[in-house]
């Protein structure tokens, strides 16, 4: 896929698809001044040219699921099979190859133990080429919010002719999940902007309820959309994975400061020898190293850091690339 920067338009048509992601053309189309035709055009042009995707994603932890980070060290050469691997697995997120293509970094969603230990003590330690494993379950995301590097192209007046997005602060209560709702879910997570008549199709429920559980998934909290896009085309060149060590202490303040910095889409506390892990992106590795010495360095509480760069991601959002 080739790789272009992205215009005025296309920048709030993101913007615009952070704060509702499942806004029609018409309603892009009144927010930034153009037809439906170019808002749908430029939406699609932008899947193609920009990794574009919207994905509909249940938050587990209002089910009692549990994420996982994995980190695996395999021999030299073996983790590109592993990572492919992973990366078809429907359970994975994120699937990312680091530190010189011998670490691979992911996610994982367990929704039962028995799901969790298949993978980690009878699936990946089956395999000659991992040598090493780690396991860190995820404690608390400090960025449930849109990233702010995708939230700064639209003007209030625009801003304002947005409807109120859908489940903002839910109940914090547990949800139930209904079992006819899988297949539903499933065209979700591979079209978030499916159109409730496609949807309908798709699973052979009438139009409106489809739209009626949507509504109530979303206002639940149980059911939330992320957008995807490629970091390059907004210039962010370098991407790096964050483990880092926070006095107990501060980690609350800590993860609060580095959840408001512009290069982190995602920071959440996590189990293991490190509490703290974040996802960075970059101009180049000189702003990286200026982060690091910067920004990084000023945390409340910090310990130490380790960085694992980025060189080559299979799955992100869970949507395979």
């Amino acid at each position: 896929m080739e790789v272009t920067t992205l215009d005025a338009m296309d920048r709030q048509i993101v913007h615009i698809l952070t704060i509702e992601p499942r806004a029609s053309f018409r309603t892009i189309a009144a927010v930034i001044g153009t037809s439906d035709q170019t808002a749908a055009r430029r939406y699609r042009r932008l899947e193609e040219s920009a990794g574009l995707r919207v994905l509909g994603v249940l938050d587990g932890s209002r089910l009692g699921w549990t994420d996982w980070f994995l980190r695996l060290q395999t021999t030299p050469g073996g983790a590109d099979s592993i990572a492919e691997a992973l990366a078809r697995r429907p359970d994975t997120r994120w699937v990312h190859l680091a530190s010189g293509g011998t670490e691979i970094i992911g996610t994982l969603q367990a929704r039962t133990e028995e799901q969790r230990d298949a993978l980690f003590l009878h699936g990946l330690p089956g395999s000659r080429r991992v040598v090493q494993i780690s396991a860190h379950s995820i404690l608390h995301d400090f960025t449930p919010g849109p990233w702010q590097e995708a939230t700064r192209a639209l003007s209030a007046a625009q801003l304002a002719q947005l409807p109120r997005p859908a489940g903002q602060d839910p109940p914090l209560t547990r949800m139930a999940m209904l079992p006819e709702d899988e297949p539903l879910m499933k065209e979700l997570a591979r079209d978030g902007r499916a159109s409730c008549a496609a949807l309908a199709a798709a699973i052979h429920w009438h139009e409106s309820t489809v739209r009626r559980r949507i509504d109530e998934l979303r206002q639940s909290g149980l059911l939330f959309f992320e957008v995807d896009i490629d970091n390059r085309v907004l210039g962010l060149n370098a991407h790096a994975i964050l483990w880092l060590s926070i006095e107990p202490a501060r980690l609350e303040e800590a993860g609060t400061a580095l959840a408001g910095h512009p290069e982190i889409p995602f920071a959440a506390a996590t189990t293991g020898p490190t509490n703290l892990m974040a996802s960075a992106v970059f101009r180049d590795t000189q702003h990286l190293y200026e982060y690091l010495t910067g920004k990084l360095a000023s945390l409340p509480g910090m310990r130490s850091v380790e960085t694992a760069p980025v060189i080559r991601t299979l799955k992100r959002t869970g949507s395979v690339h």
